[in-house]
């Protein structure tokens, strides 16, 4: 899958890095570049930070798409841009961690 292939509507290329790579990494995970921005920018749960194996900090959130999907994904920042590495959907612990937290802020 190439990024000209990919299914890009509305994507925001000044605010996330997105190349080849990981559009193919997310499409392994059925994940479009496009929910990993919905749940990025919404209101999502915070689940922590970390170095990854070559010392490039992460952070993982977990939110909802606009269809409701809930999703965790993990960021780096990258030349002032967001760069998402990789979404899954969570596990049923972290799911429910998020579900509470939305709930607390309604």
């Amino acid at each position: 899958m190439t990024r000209q292939g990919a299914k890009r509507e509305n994507v925001n290329d000044e605010l996330f890095d997105w190349d080849d790579a990981n559009i193919l990494h997310f499409a392994e995970h059925n994940v479009s570049p496009e929910e990993a921005e919905e749940v990025l920018i919404g209101d999502p749960l915070e689940m922590g930070f970390d170095w990854s194996e070559l010392g490039e900090s992460r952070w993982s959130y977990i939110g909802e798409t606009l269809r409701g999907r809930v999703l965790q994904v993990v960021i780096t920042m990258r030349g002032g841009r967001i760069r998402a590495v990789t979404a899954y959907r969570p596990t049923t612990r972290d799911e429910i961690s998020y579900l509470e937290y939305r709930m607390e802020r309604q």
